[in-house]
């Protein structure tokens, strides 16, 4: 095999695919990626037999040929080579990359040990990339990061006809968001347990290329992604979710609307002083929030910023980081509390305006931290 690329072309091609490459493969040559140069075009592919990753790039291929060879270290190679194309070559076990002065050679895999990648099922539907993207990154800050529980590690994504629905909740926290898709059959009603680290992968990587197209198989195992010349497969989490719609309150009885990004900076002000485990306590009144945090003689910080509040007076307690987390996640100009009574759980939404109604699009529930009183 012999072909010839321009090195930024190669090493941005490389460095995604060797994104799905495990820290420590259940075999050695899974470590590899399966590089194939054939009529004018250079395939890279990477599997771990949970996730694969696929992409072509146009090539100046003198010799067809496919090799196997160490993804990270190809990366890291091509990463650290001189502005310029890049000439790689075959020769017995051997692969060599030339690039001016620069000379590696690196030994090849057994690509004939390299299992069968999974095929992309067929495309469910199509969805705008970018809103995609957005919808999962505000999603997935409430997906548990705790791998004894895998099932909370994941993202379910439930599609009815032309809405998906993501949903995530470690326990503390549930944050769900609507987004309109194009199906590709009219009256589709399924669901899917996706990772919530594989679906941020797929946002960060194939969000920005326009449309994303969706492919779920038939059998609920598998699903894919595909934009830009790039495609990407994943076993799907098995297990049943917990069904955390409910937990949605039907009837809220007090509202606060405060400025979002006046509350994101009185938030990260007061949470220096709480401690480890201790909560930022938020009071509602009419007109104002107080907040504050910090106990014993340590340190304590408190702050007032406006608010409306449409109910009786208020005061809760979260936990800061949850908390913060939750308020980054609003692009709106307001940010509305939902609150039933001072125990139950909070449910944040948007809204652009200090009059209008707000978005619910996107809710982001949040268990409040019990206080002495309470």
């Amino acid at each position: 095999m012999k072909f010839r690329v321009e090195r930024d072309v190669l090493a941005e091609a490389v460095s995604w695919t060797a994104r799905s490459l495990s820290p420590r493969p259940p075999v050695p040559v899974l470590a590899g990626l399966l590089i194939r140069a054939e009529s004018g075009t250079l395939s890279l592919a990477s599997f771990d037999y949970e996730i694969s990753a696929r992409l072509q790039i146009p090539a100046d291929i003198t010799e067809e040929g496919t090799i196997l060879v160490s993804g990270r270290l190809l990366a890291d190679i091509c990463r650290s080579l001189p502005s310029a194309p890049v000439e790689v070559a075959t020769d017995g076990s051997k692969v060599t990359l030339t690039c001016r002065n620069s000379r590696f050679n690196l030994a090849t895999m057994p690509e004939g040990e390299y299992p069968e990648l999974p095929k992309l099922p067929d495309i469910s539907g199509v969805v705008d990339g970018e809103a995609f993207s957005q919808a999962v990154s505000q999603v997935i800050i409430a997906a548990s990061r705790d791998d004894t529980l895998p099932i909370l590690t994941g993202v379910r994504m439930e599609i009815e006809d032309d809405l998906i629905t993501l949903l995530a909740t470690d326990r503390y926290r549930l944050a769900l968001r609507e987004v309109t898709w194009k199906p590709s059959s009219a009256g589709i009603s399924t669901s899917a347990l996706v990772k919530a680290k594989t679906l941020n992968e797929v946002a960060k990587t194939l969000g920005g290329a326009g449309d994303l197209n969706i492919a779920l198989s038939a059998d609920s195992e598998l699903i894919g992604f595909e934009s830009g010349g790039r495609r990407t497969t994943s076993l799907l989490v098995d297990g049943e979710y917990p069904k955390i719609r409910s937990l949605f309150p039907d009837n809220t009885p007090i509202h606060a609307m405060v400025e979002t990004s006046m509350l994101v900076e009185a938030v990260r002000r007061v949470s220096l002083v709480a401690e480890r485990n201790t909560p930022v306590r938020l009071s509602f009144t009419q007109g104002q929030l107080a907040l504050d945090a910090g106990t014993g003689e340590d340190a304590q910080a408190s702050e007032v910023i406006e608010a409306n509040l449409d109910g009786d007076d208020i005061t809760v307690a979260f936990n800061p980081h949850y908390l913060s987390e939750g308020l980054g996640a609003f692009s709106s100009k307001f940010v509305r509390f939902s609150f039933t009574t001072p125990p139950k759980p909070a449910v944040l939404s948007a809204q652009d305006d200090a009059t209008g109604e707000d978005r619910e699009d996107y809710r982001y529930l949040l268990m409040p931290v019990r206080l002495p009183n309470q």
